[in-house]
């Protein structure tokens, strides 16, 4: 089952994304729902849904790796690219990060050379269906290359920032890098 040369170490292959979330599924309304991009931005955005699945279309096949050892292969997400919404909000040169808020309270923050990279989405589709709502539906971050953690779910809002602010796991004692390759699990 697992496949050597993609399963980071310390890692299993599993078939089905496992639920993991803090907090209650967070209730979509589609006429009420936003996105907001904010910060260290020349174009503050704020989006409903509609024109945020308007935005210009990626799909991507990527794996996905949990910090508690399980790793799905060949996840086909589909959303627009963190660096596409990141050109329309124009972030200023001196960002050099950005936090992730969602839903239920999670939080993330990487730095933005870590989102600007081809495989990182906004994801509002896997495997040619729209999310799950325990998957992150209306619209989820998808890092591939970090631990499971950094992909919030239920985004609401992004915001660009000068210095790094640590989420709700990196809080916690977790690795703020989260590179499964190097097993950076724990700070």
């Amino acid at each position: 089952m697992d496949k050597p040369g993609r399963l980071p170490p310390g890692q299993h292959e599993v078939k089905a994304l496992p639920v993991l979330h803090i907090g209650p599924l967070p209730r979509f309304d589609r006429a009420t729902w936003d996105l907001e991009v904010y910060g260290e931005v020349e174009n503050p955005l704020r989006l409903n849904y509609d024109q945020v699945r308007g935005l210009p279309k990626t799909i991507d096949e990527s794996d996905f790796h949990c910090v508690t050892s399980w790793s799905r292969l060949g996840n086909v997400w589909e959303g627009v690219r963190f660096r596409d919404l990141a050109a329309l909000a124009r972030s200023k040169p001196e960002a050099q990060y950005a936090t992730i808020e969602c839903d239920a309270g999670y939080t993330t923050s990487l730095p933005l050379a870590d989102l600007m990279q081809d495989d990182v989405l906004l994801a509002w589709g896997l495997d040619g269906k729209d999310l799950a709502p325990e998957h992150g539906y209306p619209l989820r971050l998808v890092v591939p290359k970090k631990y499971a953690y950094k992909s919030a779910k239920w985004v609401r809002k992004i915001k660009f920032t000068v210095e790094e602010e640590l989420g709700y796991w990196e809080k916690r004692g977790y690795s703020d890098s989260a590179d499964p390759w190097k097993e950076e699990r724990y700070a």
